[in-house]
């Protein structure tokens, strides 16, 4: 009896121990994978070991080979890797100790050139590693030279070393003034050595090193200058330098770089596709965006969302930061208060002010005198009493103006009166168009995860019942950012104008929050593309196909030519076209579109929209028409007819925007 409760105690212990760690201390790796090395903790998607353990490109290998304690080094950890010391999420950089990025004792009869880089080929085979812009330094020591440091042929930056030398009034040489006059001191004076900024992010660069001359001899003094100092040229984190660091070499520096996660061709800055942002954040509370690198591959960055912390590459990796339980850690000195997607704080009631610093908010002046009054007119009688409900009446409505005017700030922040005037051309769209937070929360179960129907870098879409019982799917953005809420904006007024049966309906708006809420008709059939490269039982018909395309076709004139001010949709492409249950294409995503005046045949704009579907004359003039839109429609049409996805062809001469049909993956 007492072995069988040991046994079921024991697995009971152990399936507790193999349950994701939902609360308490944050995860940091994948289950059964090495989580440290030494002292340095292993961050997912960086991993060691098995190839699961890892995001490729990120391998990491810990040698314990006669080091104690053991070194994290890049890749397979071969001759030449560089040393990991930290690794942050938050910040998306690494420390390393470098031995790569240093010209030690530099020969200037054959030159005085050379090339300091990363090293790709032998330690991390080509991951998206590059040097920090900001928070490293150049380095250069010797007597009387100049170090120039070169990326891609531009300067990015220079510096100059001088040793000064005195005679005394008998003509001898004193000794050699070199360094700072503090020897311990971690900065240079332009004596022996000198330090600049590294303002320009790269994984190499050329340096270039030249003799001053002899303008700052004073006296008779032989040749040649004080070979005592090294002549030196290295790159290294801020803050490392020590006059000891340099002449007692090899003391290898450290240096930061910056990372992101691989992911496939080069790409423009902004949100992520729908698939990668699936396959990259993992959990919940996170949002991923594309960057460009200084590599030629494009990299993806995920993020917790604002009020959370962790890792997003992890399932429940990013948990609750608790804002409102250290509000004045997060400049709250007021009333906090969490809502869903974001924290609200403001004086408390009775105050008003400046809720951001301490001491902000202060005693309501009115709610003194209001108390004052109710005291008098107990003892003064009906009259005062008559007058003190008459001042009441007059507080309420006090408090909601008060009220309105929080609303009134939250519209003026993501430019509701634009809205409102959008919207009021027609006194029944003004109606429909404006739905309330509470609507919307009891819509979505106070936006619960099991009405989540996806989502990627521009927000999170939710399903969910109106009052009217019509079904909608409703956008929330992730971030409050400028760039998002003009997003949705243009949307709103774009979609509250148009009605065609190829285009997806915008059903209304909230604007009660700082986050903009768009609710739509719910398409429940999924896009094109998940319909276009899937296997049976999804895929289109060819007959299927060509109507789809006549649809989208349709939509595309009606935006063009029929609409009263024409409109460019900008990103057409096949995860933007919603098919209902009857399989009929409905256009969206209308957040990067724009207006063309009746009288001009374009705009000029910055570029948006996704490459591979993108007009090259857009996108190297930044000239924005029609041919645009029919640009990106012919990929579309090449891509319904082929089934196969778009490609890249890069040229010697750069990034070119040729469509690849054949392309096999």
């Amino acid at each position: 009896m007492l072995t069988s409760r040991c046994v079921f105690i024991t697995a009971v212990l152990q399936l507790l121990i193999s349950f994701p760690a939902v609360a308490g201390e944050p995860r940091i790796g994948l289950p059964g994978c090495q989580t440290s090395c030494g002292n340095v903790s292993v961050l997912y998607p960086f991993g060691m070991g098995p190839k699961r353990c890892y995001w490729p490109g990120l391998k990491l290998t810990c040698d314990d080979r006669g080091s104690k304690p053991p070194r994290l080094l890049f890749g397979d950890g071969g001759a030449g890797a560089f040393e990991v010391v930290e690794i942050s999420l938050e910040k998306l950089t690494m420390r390393v100790v470098s031995h790569k990025l240093q010209a030690i004792n530099i020969n200037m009869s054959s030159g005085g050139s050379g090339r300091l880089s990363l090293g790709y080929t032998e330690a991390i085979g080509g991951a998206p590693y590059f040097l920090q812009q900001g928070g490293n330094e150049m380095i250069l020591t010797g007597c009387n030279v100049q170090a120039t440091l070169r990326c891609n042929g531009n300067i990015v930056n220079r510096c100059a070393s001088f040793c000064p030398i005195f005679t005394d009034d008998n003509g001898s040489p004193l000794p050699a003034q070199y360094f700072a006059a503090d020897y311990n001191s971690n900065s240079c004076s332009n004596l022996g050595c000198c330090q600049s900024s590294i303002l320009s992010s790269s994984t190499s660069y050329d340096v270039e090193v030249n003799r001053l001359g002899d303008c700052l001899r004073y006296g008779p003094v032989p040749d040649p200058f004080p070979d005592d100092v090294p002549m030196n040229v290295l790159i290294a984190e801020e803050g490392w330098f020590y006059p000891e660091n340099v002449i007692n070499v090899p003391s290898w520096p450290t240096v930061i770089f910056r990372w992101a996660v691989p992911h496939g061709a080069a790409i423009p800055v902004g949100p992520c596709p729908d698939e990668a942002a699936r396959s990259i954040c993992k959990s919940t509370h996170s949002y991923c965006t594309q960057e460009w690198s200084n590599i030629q591959s494009g990299t993806i960055l995920a993020s917790a969302t604002p009020g959370y912390t962790g890792n997003p590459y992890l399932t429940y990796g990013c948990q609750d930061i608790h804002v409102c339980d250290q509000k004045e850690k997060h400049g709250c000195f007021g009333h906090c208060e969490r809502l869903p997607g974001y924290v609200s704080c403001r004086c408390p009631e009775g105050t008003n002010g400046n809720y951001s610093i301490p001491g902000g908010c202060v005693a309501d002046t009115n709610t003194g005198n209001l108390a004052l009054i109710i005291g008098l007119s107990a003892a003064s009688g009906p009259f005062i009493l008559l007058l003190v409900l008459c001042i009441l009446v007059l507080s309420s409505d006090f408090k909601e103006q008060k009220l309105r005017m929080l609303r009134r700030k939250f519209l003026t922040q993501i430019r509701g009166q634009l809205l409102k005037q959008l919207v009021s051309h027609r006194a029944d769209i003004a109606e429909r168009m404006l739905i309330s937070l509470e609507e919307l929360q009891k819509a979505t179960n106070n936006f619960d995860q099991a009405r989540r129907l996806g989502g990627g870098g521009h927000g999170t879409v939710y399903k969910g019942i109106l009052s009217d019982l019509h079904v909608v799917a409703i956008k929330k953005s992730n971030i409050v950012v400028k760039r998002e809420t003009v997003e949705f904006i243009n949307e709103v007024a774009i979609l509250s104008q148009i009605n065609h049966r190829n285009i997806v309906k915008l059903r209304g708006c909230c604007l009660e929050i700082e986050v903009p809420l768009l609710a739509y008709e719910f398409i429940s059939n999924g896009t094109l593309s998940d319909h276009l490269h899937t296997e049976e039982p999804r895929s289109l018909t060819w007959k299927d196909r060509l109507r789809i395309t006549t649809e989208t076709c349709k939509a595309l004139a009606y935006l063009h030519s029929v609409v009263s001010v024409p409109v460019i949709h900008r990103d057409i492409k096949p995860s933007n076209i919603l098919l209902d249950d009857a399989l009929t294409a409905r256009v969206s995503d209308f957040g990067a579109s724009r207006y063309i005046a009746m009288n001009q045949t374009g705009t000029t704009t910055a570029v948006q929209g996704t490459i591979g579907y993108l007009d090259p004359t857009y996108y190297y003039s930044r000239r924005l028409t029609e041919s645009s839109d029919v640009y990106s429609f012919g990929v579309l049409l090449i891509e319904l007819l082929t089934r196969r996805k778009p490609s890249l062809y890069r040229s010697n001469e750069g990034v070119g925007l040729v469509i690849d049909p054949m392309n096999r993956d």
